[in-house]
């Protein structure tokens, strides 16, 4: 009975801390990643505009959605089918190069988090994506993603990127424009949108053709 009290206490005050932090976040300031906050301490450029969800393309939404989840919309934070499918390539194949961090996952991972794979990081991460999807609407979560995730060396978020690989806003993206840029998410520091490889460019292709499929009601 002491065991089950103390989780219930251990459970309680961990969502109160992560209501508190969220709550810091949603209204103090604009949200900032581990990687932004570890190169500014270390005197490395940090380029990133945050811009709310009405200045950022609704095809860059889609090609996002397309790319790197696309059950955004209906699950609560994790894709546990996924999740499943890779943990069963892991241990009957010894397959890790398929992840299945959904959205909701990745902006945990860049908020709070450290970028090496590893158990621990996915069993923190996974409750805290649960909570995340608890606490914020699926357009915050977008919202914040877009403006945290590194789009190149230095760069962060959607503004950014679009202002240097295109030079306009990120609410002008081309459908073309927001699928490079979400073909750059898995490898950031090797891609240039604006001057896509023939793989990228295949790969910018798949997530164009995904763009019109995807659900994105749930971020507008």
């Amino acid at each position: 009975m002491r065991r089950i009290i103390s989780f219930i206490k251990s459970t309680i005050l961990f969502f109160a801390a992560m209501f508190a932090v969220l709550f810091i976040y949603d209204s103090l300031f604009p949200p900032i990643s581990t990687l932004m906050m570890a190169r500014t301490l270390t005197v490395r450029h940090v380029w990133r505009d945050y811009v709310p969800m009405r200045r950022i393309s609704p095809h860059l939404v889609a090609a996002a959605i397309a790319a790197e989840d696309g059950k955004f919309c209906t699950h609560h934070g994790i894709d546990w089918e996924s999740l499943q499918d890779v943990v069963k390539d892991k241990l009957e194949d010894g397959d890790d190069s398929h992840g299945a961090s959904t959205i909701t996952m990745q902006t945990v991972k860049n908020l709070f988090l450290w970028n090496s794979r590893s158990v621990v990081r996915k069993a923190v991460e996974i409750p805290l994506a649960m909570a995340l999807d608890l606490v914020w609407s699926k357009r915050h979560v977008m919202q914040t993603y877009l403006n945290v995730a590194e789009f190149g060396r230095g760069l962060f978020g959607a503004e950014a990127a679009s202002q240097r690989y295109f030079g306009k806003h990120a609410s002008a993206l081309s459908p073309r424009e927001a699928a490079l840029l979400a073909a750059t998410l898995p490898n950031p520091k090797k891609r240039n949108p604006a001057r896509p490889s023939g793989y990228m460019l295949g790969y910018a292709g798949i997530i164009q053709g995904r763009m019109s499929q995807v659900e994105t009601r749930c971020t507008r």
